[in-house]
């Protein structure tokens, strides 16, 4: 919901420029990190670090803790949200260019629109709708494709796949949390996820081997900055500036991340990864990136990734 209050234009200007550029960013982050330490592991540094320094920070400002079913709800959204989609996210960026991991979780809000119509009941399947998906999920099928010869090779299959399973349990726990018995505070609700999802992908990591011949002096400094930036500025900076944002400013603004972070990622990882944006790369962005734009500009937008 909008304010009405006084806010200095700059303020808005920076905040709006922070959500894009450092959640942008953060794919480049987890493409620099996965290539550093093991993805899982990688993964339960940051939102184990993350997660128990915001929700300290809430029990220090004494605010409530969550009630026994506020915790067995954010353990199923921890599960989703962090165990599952950023497990995958991490995971797959060992195998694709992070501009292109940007490009196909952009598809998260076609799979909420869809999860609203099948479980909220708040949503129908209109034709705009239908329209959105069918462009966006063909901008998937031309990155993965290996019918087309666009003169740059498709992206590996497995990994665009563990995005789309990504994709589809970020944009559940969207919905479910809707519904759920959750915290008033974001603060603690964000925080308390975190820290549990930290903690469920530290025990995936150790179930997947991943300590087995790990050592942390073995990291290597840009791999130790990339954890370092996401964990300040991916999942506390930017999550802080979100929070302020959605009280300042109306969701379909703030909603433009989803189809600016894409196109940020892959800016920076063509200038700064050397990640290649070939014809396939354009064509199955802009696909993407229309469904999400049809999307978006008619209904609210989730949030985005902490």
């Amino acid at each position: 919901m909008p304010s009405h209050d006084k806010t200095p234009p700059w303020q808005t200007i920076l905040a709006f420029a922070t959500i894009y550029l450092v959640w942008g960013s953060t794919f480049l982050a987890i493409r620099i990190g996965v290539q550093a330490a093991p993805p899982l592991l990688f993964a339960a540094m940051r939102f184990v670090v993350a997660g128990a320094l915001l929700f300290g920070w809430t029990l220090l400002r004494r605010e409530s803790r969550p009630t026994a079913k506020q915790w067995r709800s954010i353990f199923i959204l921890a599960v989703l949200i962090f165990l599952i989609d950023y497990g995958l996210v991490f995971w797959a960026e060992q195998r694709i260019a992070s501009g292109i991991a940007a490009v196909i979780m952009a598809t998260i809000p076609a799979f909420t629109a869809l999860f609203e119509i099948l479980i909220l009941k708040t949503q129908r399947l209109t034709a705009r709708l239908a329209i959105a998906l069918t462009i966006g999920l063909a901008g998937v099928a031309i990155l993965m494709s290996h019918a087309f010869n666009l003169g740059d090779a498709p992206v590996d299959t497995p990994g665009a796949i563990a995005l789309i399973i990504g994709s589809i349990t970020w944009s559940l726990a969207s919905v479910l949390s809707r519904r759920l018995p959750l915290p008033e505070s974001k603060f603690v609700s964000s925080g308390a996820q975190m820290l549990v999802g930290g903690i469920l992908l530290t025990l995936a990591a150790a179930a997947h081997h991943e300590f087995r011949g790990f050592a942390f002096s073995s990291v290597s400094r840009a791999g130790w900055l990339a954890l370092i930036y996401l964990i300040i500025l991916g999942s506390l900076i930017a999550f802080t500036v979100y929070v302020w944002l959605i009280h300042h400013q109306s969701p379909t603004k703030v909603g433009t991340y989803a189809y600016v972070n894409p196109v940020v990622a892959v800016v920076l990882g063509y200038f700064f990864a050397a990640e290649p944006v070939g014809l396939r790369t354009l064509l199955g962005a802009a696909c993407v990136l229309i469904g999400v734009i049809i999307i978006t500009t008619r209904r609210t937008p989730t949030p985005s990734k902490a």
